[in-house]
């Protein structure tokens, strides 16, 4: 089977949500952005580079373990690092708006 290589955003946005189908993956991606924005904001009130590292371990620690032991698929991430980054953040906010549900 070929894999679709994506070259833009409005293309992979689509596939992106497609690979966080369940209720479950969208809550613990939505936690893990809630606390990686709590230490990213904690690093830029107080310069502590353990905020970042914080940061990052939460975010991605929550989303790919929702993928791996509640989707079973690779986070889109591995090959798209950049878009799924803006995905993650604009699931987030559509999550906040009410677009997808999460309970």
């Amino acid at each position: 089977m070929m894999e679709n290589r994506y070259t833009n955003f409005k293309d992979f946005y689509p596939y992106y949500l497609s690979e966080h189908s369940h209720k479950t993956t969208k809550l613990l991606h939505f936690i893990g952005t809630t606390f990686s924005l709590y230490f990213l904001v904690n690093f830029f009130m107080t310069f502590e580079f353990k905020y970042i590292l914080f940061s990052l371990l939460s975010g991605y620690g929550f989303a790919w373990v929702s993928h791996f032991f509640i989707e079973k698929n690779k986070p889109a991430t591995f090959k798209y690092p950049i878009y799924s980054f803006i995905a993650d953040h604009i699931m987030y906010l559509e999550i906040l708006r009410g677009k997808h549900k999460i309970f």
